[in-house]
Protein backbone atom coordinates (compact mmCIF):
# COMPACT_ATOMS: atom_id res chain seq x y z
CA UNK A 1 0.00 0.00 0.00
CA UNK A 2 1.27 3.50 -0.83
CA UNK A 3 0.07 7.10 -0.84
CA UNK A 4 -0.72 6.91 -4.53
CA UNK A 5 -3.17 4.08 -3.93
CA UNK A 6 -4.77 6.05 -1.09
CA UNK A 7 -5.20 9.06 -3.39
CA UNK A 8 -6.72 6.84 -6.11
CA UNK A 9 -9.20 5.30 -3.65
CA UNK A 10 -10.28 8.75 -2.41
CA UNK A 11 -10.62 10.04 -5.97
CA UNK A 12 -12.76 7.06 -6.99
CA UNK A 13 -14.92 7.42 -3.88
CA UNK A 14 -15.58 11.06 -4.74
CA UNK A 15 -16.06 10.65 -8.50
CA UNK A 16 -17.72 7.18 -8.49
CA UNK A 17 -16.37 6.78 -12.02
CA UNK A 18 -13.10 5.11 -13.00
CA UNK A 19 -12.81 7.36 -16.05
CA UNK A 20 -13.35 10.62 -14.20
CA UNK A 21 -11.17 9.57 -11.25
CA UNK A 22 -8.30 8.55 -13.56
CA UNK A 23 -8.58 11.84 -15.42
CA UNK A 24 -8.53 13.75 -12.14
CA UNK A 25 -5.33 11.94 -11.10
CA UNK A 26 -3.72 12.50 -14.48
CA UNK A 27 -3.34 8.84 -15.48
CA UNK A 28 -4.93 6.52 -18.01
CA UNK A 29 -7.83 4.43 -16.80
CA UNK A 30 -6.24 0.93 -17.12
CA UNK A 31 -3.29 1.66 -14.76
CA UNK A 32 -5.70 3.43 -12.39
CA UNK A 33 -8.02 0.41 -12.29
CA UNK A 34 -5.06 -1.91 -11.75
CA UNK A 35 -3.93 0.03 -8.69
CA UNK A 36 -7.42 -0.12 -7.16
CA UNK A 37 -7.52 -3.86 -7.79
CA UNK A 38 -4.07 -4.35 -6.20
CA UNK A 39 -5.18 -2.36 -3.17
CA UNK A 40 -8.29 -4.48 -2.71
CA UNK A 41 -6.22 -7.65 -3.16
CA UNK A 42 -3.75 -6.53 -0.49
CA UNK A 43 -6.56 -5.65 1.92
CA UNK A 44 -8.52 -8.78 1.19
CA UNK A 45 -11.81 -6.88 0.94
CA UNK A 46 -13.83 -5.18 -1.76
CA UNK A 47 -13.80 -1.40 -1.45
CA UNK A 48 -16.01 -0.71 -4.47
CA UNK A 49 -18.95 -2.45 -6.08
CA UNK A 50 -18.80 -2.20 -9.83
CA UNK A 51 -21.54 -2.71 -12.35
CA UNK A 52 -21.73 -1.72 -15.98
CA UNK A 53 -23.75 1.31 -14.95
CA UNK A 54 -22.26 2.52 -11.65
CA UNK A 55 -19.56 2.37 -9.01
CA UNK A 56 -20.36 2.60 -5.32
CA UNK A 57 -18.53 2.19 -2.04
CA UNK A 58 -18.92 -0.92 0.08
CA UNK A 59 -19.17 -0.50 3.87
CA UNK A 60 -15.51 -1.53 4.06
CA UNK A 61 -14.74 1.06 1.37
CA UNK A 62 -16.48 3.81 3.30
CA UNK A 63 -14.44 3.02 6.40
CA UNK A 64 -11.21 2.77 4.41
CA UNK A 65 -11.69 6.01 2.50
CA UNK A 66 -12.38 7.95 5.72
CA UNK A 67 -9.06 6.78 7.15
CA UNK A 68 -7.31 7.29 3.81
CA UNK A 69 -8.36 10.94 3.79
CA UNK A 70 -6.94 11.37 7.30
CA UNK A 71 -3.69 9.63 6.29
CA UNK A 72 -3.29 11.83 3.23
CA UNK A 73 -3.91 14.93 5.34
CA UNK A 74 -1.25 13.80 7.84
CA UNK A 75 1.18 13.06 5.01
CA UNK A 76 0.60 16.52 3.51
CA UNK A 77 1.14 18.07 6.95
CA UNK A 78 4.38 16.11 7.37
CA UNK A 79 5.63 17.35 4.00
CA UNK A 80 4.74 20.96 4.73
CA UNK A 81 6.25 20.79 8.24
CA UNK A 82 9.51 19.38 6.87
CA UNK A 83 9.64 22.09 4.23
CA UNK A 84 8.94 24.85 6.75
CA UNK A 85 11.64 23.55 9.10
CA UNK A 86 14.03 23.24 6.17
CA UNK A 87 13.36 26.85 5.22
CA UNK A 88 13.74 28.02 8.83
CA UNK A 89 10.09 29.06 9.03
CA UNK A 90 9.28 27.14 12.20
CA UNK A 91 11.11 25.98 15.31
CA UNK A 92 12.84 27.72 18.22
CA UNK A 93 15.62 30.29 17.97
CA UNK A 94 17.54 31.24 21.13
CA UNK A 95 19.16 34.68 20.91
CA UNK A 96 21.65 36.10 23.38
CA UNK A 97 22.24 39.84 23.58
CA UNK A 98 24.10 42.48 25.55
CA UNK A 99 21.93 45.17 27.11
CA UNK A 100 22.98 47.93 24.70
CA UNK A 101 21.63 45.89 21.75
CA UNK A 102 18.08 46.56 22.95
CA UNK A 103 18.47 50.30 22.45
CA UNK A 104 18.27 50.15 18.65
CA UNK A 105 19.55 47.12 16.77
CA UNK A 106 17.71 44.22 18.36
CA UNK A 107 14.16 45.69 18.46
CA UNK A 108 14.33 46.70 14.79
CA UNK A 109 15.57 43.30 13.63
CA UNK A 110 13.18 41.37 15.86
CA UNK A 111 10.18 43.19 14.41
CA UNK A 112 11.26 42.24 10.91
CA UNK A 113 12.06 38.65 11.90
CA UNK A 114 8.71 38.10 13.64
CA UNK A 115 6.82 39.59 10.69
CA UNK A 116 8.64 37.39 8.20
CA UNK A 117 8.80 34.18 10.27
CA UNK A 118 5.76 34.15 12.59
CA UNK A 119 6.06 30.39 13.09
CA UNK A 120 9.45 30.66 14.82
CA UNK A 121 9.44 30.79 18.61
CA UNK A 122 12.07 33.32 19.70
CA UNK A 123 13.70 33.04 23.14
CA UNK A 124 15.72 36.08 24.25
CA UNK A 125 18.43 35.94 26.91
CA UNK A 126 20.29 39.03 28.13
CA UNK A 127 23.85 37.93 28.84
CA UNK A 128 27.29 39.56 28.94
CA UNK A 129 29.65 38.92 26.04
CA UNK A 130 31.82 36.27 27.67
CA UNK A 131 28.84 34.19 28.79
CA UNK A 132 27.23 34.45 25.37
CA UNK A 133 30.41 33.22 23.70
CA UNK A 134 30.60 30.19 25.99
CA UNK A 135 26.91 29.33 25.62
CA UNK A 136 27.16 29.66 21.85
CA UNK A 137 30.11 27.26 21.92
CA UNK A 138 28.10 24.78 24.00
CA UNK A 139 25.03 25.04 21.75
CA UNK A 140 22.85 26.70 24.40
CA UNK A 141 22.41 29.79 22.20
CA UNK A 142 21.85 29.88 18.44
CA UNK A 143 23.03 33.45 17.80
CA UNK A 144 24.38 36.27 19.92
CA UNK A 145 24.70 40.03 19.82
CA UNK A 146 27.85 40.94 21.71
CA UNK A 147 31.05 42.96 21.66
CA UNK A 148 33.91 41.34 19.71
CA UNK A 149 36.72 40.42 19.49
CA UNK A 150 36.36 37.16 21.37
CA UNK A 151 39.04 35.18 23.16
CA UNK A 152 39.56 31.66 24.42
CA UNK A 153 38.16 28.36 23.07
CA UNK A 154 34.91 30.00 21.90
CA UNK A 155 36.79 32.24 19.46
CA UNK A 156 37.98 29.16 17.56
CA UNK A 157 34.47 27.88 16.77
CA UNK A 158 32.48 31.10 16.36
CA UNK A 159 32.08 33.54 13.47
CA UNK A 160 31.32 37.22 14.04
CA UNK A 161 29.87 39.91 11.80
CA UNK A 162 29.94 43.55 12.85
CA UNK A 163 26.42 44.98 12.56
CA UNK A 164 26.92 48.44 14.07
CA UNK A 165 29.64 50.80 15.25
CA UNK A 166 29.26 53.33 18.01
CA UNK A 167 31.01 56.20 19.68
CA UNK A 168 31.99 56.05 23.32
CA UNK A 169 30.42 58.77 25.50
CA UNK A 170 30.98 59.99 29.02
CA UNK A 171 28.03 59.33 31.37
CA UNK A 172 27.72 61.81 34.23
CA UNK A 173 25.15 62.60 36.92
CA UNK A 174 22.96 65.41 35.53
CA UNK A 175 24.11 67.78 38.30
CA UNK A 176 27.82 66.98 37.86
CA UNK A 177 30.00 70.09 37.23
CA UNK A 178 31.28 68.56 33.98
CA UNK A 179 27.74 68.06 32.69
CA UNK A 180 27.53 71.72 31.70
CA UNK A 181 30.05 71.13 28.91
CA UNK A 182 28.99 70.04 25.44
CA UNK A 183 31.92 67.66 25.06
CA UNK A 184 34.74 66.42 27.24
CA UNK A 185 38.36 65.46 26.72
CA UNK A 186 38.97 62.10 28.33
CA UNK A 187 41.50 63.81 30.62
CA UNK A 188 38.58 65.60 32.33
CA UNK A 189 37.52 62.28 33.81
CA UNK A 190 40.85 61.68 35.55
CA UNK A 191 40.36 61.36 39.30
CA UNK A 192 36.62 60.77 38.99
CA UNK A 193 35.11 57.67 40.65
CA UNK A 194 34.05 55.21 37.95
CA UNK A 195 31.19 52.72 37.64
CA UNK A 196 32.24 49.83 35.38
CA UNK A 197 31.38 46.25 34.59
CA UNK A 198 33.85 43.47 35.47
CA UNK A 199 36.25 42.70 32.63
CA UNK A 200 35.34 39.01 32.57
CA UNK A 201 31.86 39.86 31.32
CA UNK A 202 33.01 41.82 28.27
CA UNK A 203 36.76 41.91 27.76
CA UNK A 204 36.71 43.75 24.41
CA UNK A 205 34.52 46.66 25.54
CA UNK A 206 36.19 46.83 28.95
CA UNK A 207 39.64 47.01 27.37
CA UNK A 208 38.51 49.70 24.91
CA UNK A 209 37.14 51.89 27.71
CA UNK A 210 40.25 51.33 29.80
CA UNK A 211 42.50 52.19 26.85
CA UNK A 212 40.71 55.54 26.44
CA UNK A 213 41.54 56.38 30.03
CA UNK A 214 45.11 55.16 29.80
CA UNK A 215 45.69 57.12 26.59
CA UNK A 216 44.50 60.19 28.55
CA UNK A 217 47.07 59.40 31.21
CA UNK A 218 45.05 57.86 34.01
CA UNK A 219 43.69 54.57 35.30
CA UNK A 220 39.92 54.44 35.98
CA UNK A 221 39.20 54.52 39.72
CA UNK A 222 36.43 51.90 39.80
CA UNK A 223 34.38 52.32 42.97
CA UNK A 224 31.40 50.20 41.90
CA UNK A 225 30.87 47.35 39.46
CA UNK A 226 27.65 46.32 37.72
CA UNK A 227 26.98 43.85 34.92
CA UNK A 228 24.25 45.51 32.83
CA UNK A 229 24.49 48.90 31.13
CA UNK A 230 21.13 50.09 32.46
CA UNK A 231 22.35 49.32 35.97
CA UNK A 232 25.58 51.23 35.37
CA UNK A 233 23.58 54.24 34.13
CA UNK A 234 21.29 54.00 37.16
CA UNK A 235 24.27 54.06 39.48
CA UNK A 236 25.68 57.07 37.64
CA UNK A 237 22.32 58.80 38.13
CA UNK A 238 22.56 58.04 41.85
CA UNK A 239 25.87 59.91 42.00
CA UNK A 240 28.03 56.85 42.66
CA UNK A 241 30.43 57.83 39.90
CA UNK A 242 30.87 58.50 36.20
CA UNK A 243 31.31 56.03 33.36
CA UNK A 244 32.16 55.65 29.70
CA UNK A 245 29.43 53.89 27.72
CA UNK A 246 28.43 53.11 24.10
CA UNK A 247 26.31 55.86 22.51
CA UNK A 248 23.32 53.52 22.10
CA UNK A 249 22.85 53.75 25.87
CA UNK A 250 21.65 57.34 25.40
CA UNK A 251 18.37 55.92 24.09
CA UNK A 252 17.48 55.18 27.70
CA UNK A 253 16.69 58.95 27.77
CA UNK A 254 17.22 59.50 31.48
CA UNK A 255 16.91 63.10 32.66
CA UNK A 256 19.13 62.41 35.65
CA UNK A 257 22.11 61.38 33.51
CA UNK A 258 24.08 63.56 31.09
CA UNK A 259 25.77 61.87 28.14
CA UNK A 260 28.59 63.89 26.62
CA UNK A 261 30.76 63.14 23.56
CA UNK A 262 34.44 62.63 24.19
CA UNK A 263 36.78 65.04 22.43
CA UNK A 264 38.29 63.95 20.13
CA UNK A 265 35.57 61.38 19.31
CA UNK A 266 36.37 57.79 20.19
CA UNK A 267 34.93 55.38 17.64
CA UNK A 268 35.72 51.70 17.92
CA UNK A 269 32.92 50.06 19.85
CA UNK A 270 31.19 47.46 17.72
CA UNK A 271 28.09 45.36 18.15
CA UNK A 272 28.68 41.98 16.57
CA UNK A 273 26.38 39.20 15.45
CA UNK A 274 27.91 35.86 16.39
CA UNK A 275 27.09 32.23 15.56
CA UNK A 276 28.75 28.83 15.45
CA UNK A 277 30.91 28.53 12.35
CA UNK A 278 29.19 26.33 9.76
CA UNK A 279 25.94 26.05 11.70
CA UNK A 280 23.41 24.57 9.20
CA UNK A 281 20.35 25.78 11.14
CA UNK A 282 18.30 27.70 8.52
CA UNK A 283 16.74 29.89 11.23
CA UNK A 284 20.22 31.22 12.03
CA UNK A 285 20.75 32.05 8.36
CA UNK A 286 17.36 33.76 8.17
CA UNK A 287 18.12 35.87 11.24
CA UNK A 288 21.56 36.82 9.94
CA UNK A 289 20.12 37.91 6.59
CA UNK A 290 18.11 40.69 8.26
CA UNK A 291 21.19 42.63 9.34
CA UNK A 292 22.37 45.29 6.88
CA UNK A 293 26.11 45.87 6.58
CA UNK A 294 27.32 48.48 9.10
CA UNK A 295 28.38 51.95 8.06
CA UNK A 296 32.15 52.32 7.88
Amino acid sequence: MNLQQLRYAVALAEELSFGRAALREGVRQPPFSQQIAKLEEELGVRLFERTTRQVRLTPAGEAFVAEARASLAHAALAVETARRVGRGQTGRLVIGFVGSATNLTLPRVLRRFRARYPGVQVELRELPTAQQAEELRQGLLDVGLLHAPLAGPAAEVLTTQTVSRELLLAALPADHPLASRTSLPATALAGQPFVMFPRRYGPALHDRITSVARTAGFEPDVVQEAVQMQTIVGLVAAGIGVSIVPESVTRLRRRDVAFRPLSPPVRAVTLDLTWRTGDPNPMVGNFRSLFPPPHP
